[in-house]
């Protein structure tokens, strides 16, 4: 059988020195059960910083809540396996109710070491404390380093960027000739990259404690809405009956489109210039044929769209480049 190829990752690293730092500091201050702050250490790393610190919250209120439970179940009954199965048959739908089931299996570990103390002192409880401190903020401490996904992003961008150019590319030349061997590949693998970036996007903003947008986030839900509309007008275009004087209009627009799409914001430009481009549609001559008439209605509903389709990026604040400019309208 092949194996598949892996690679440590830092979610990998952390987990194995968040637990073996737990267990040391657990192991050095005298603690009973120190192995199970190493545990609640590793069920508390998690993929970001904003989830980390819920998972340490979650567990830290389940674990509080357990102890309650075994005073009440435990000190007030009796310690015995059947009591142990209804006080958890009782305590899973209360997390549940609470909002904290992602916490029972750490309060499952401090419940079970109750179970076995078989006496809920104040130094058993301090011992749990210490443990709950221990691993859950060890957790926290080494989660706080992640590394930088902006490069990762930029590329995303690009890519992006380059597939849009193409489109409106191909786009021109079918407009210009009538016919094109483009497969609209470009199509497909834009909605794929788009989802992907928002996806990795949203990472970004997890692991920002104080921060609650994301630029990349934006802007990719931006390419997102602009893709919808160009999912709309390549249909119209393809559809034409006819090509007439307008079309090379069009097409000119769209070619120099192609050229300019970047992550700036100057779309003002470009929507002057379709304003012009509507203006020389009402100069020209009226369509004399039926055909022509309706090559005419969709190219006109193409503007329109396209129009949304500036409208959207010029809403967008925009990236600025190394030079601190916003280079583009597209």
């Amino acid at each position: 059988m092949k194996l598949k190829p892996y690679r440590i990752g830092y979610r990998t690293m952390k987990t194995a020195l968040g637990a073996a730092i737990a267990i040391y500091l657990a192991q050095l201050i005298g603690l009973d059960y120190y192995v199970s702050a190493g545990i609640l250490t590793i069920l508390c790393i998690q993929p970001t910083k904003k989830k980390s610190v819920r998972a340490a919250f979650s567990r830290f209120v389940a674990s509080m809540i357990a102890i309650g439970f075994a005073f009440v179940f435990f000190e007030l009954g009796t310690y015995h396996p059947v009591v142990l199965g209804f006080m958890i048959l009782l305590f899973i739908p209360v997390l549940v109710s609470f909002g904290f089931s992602d916490g029972f299996v750490s309060s499952a570990v401090i419940l079970l070491h109750l179970y076995d103390a078989k006496n809920l002192t104040g130094g058993l409880f301090l011992n749990e404390l210490m443990l709950m401190v221990i691993g859950f903020g060890t957790a926290l401490i080494v989660n706080m380093y992640m590394p930088s996904i902006e490069k990762k992003l930029d590329r995303y961008r690009e890519e992006v960027e380059r597939l849009y150019s193409t489109i409106f590319r191909e786009t021109t030349i079918y407009l210009r000739h009538g016919e094109s061997d483009w497969t609209g590949k470009e199509l497909m693998e834009s909605e794929k990259l788009i989802e992907k970036a928002k996806a990795l996007a949203y990472q970004d903003v997890e692991n920002h404690l104080l921060r609650h947008e994301n630029k990349y986030y934006h802007y990719f839900d931006m390419r997102e809405q602009q893709l919808q509309i160009i999912e709309r007008i390549l249909p119209k275009i393809t559809a034409l009956p006819v090509i007439v004087g307008q079309t090379q209009l069009v097409a000119d627009f769209l070619e120099d489109l192609s050229e300019h799409v970047h992550s700036g914001n100057t779309a003002d430009q470009y929507i002057t210039k379709l304003d012009r481009l509507k203006a020389n549609f009402a100069e020209m001559p009226l369509p004399d044929t039926h055909e022509k008439f309706l090559a005419m209605a969709d190219l006109n509903a193409i503007i329109q769209e396209m129009e949304t389709y500036l409208e959207i990026k010029q809403s967008y604040k925009g990236f600025h480049n190394k030079k601190g400019l916003n280079p583009s309208p597209a």
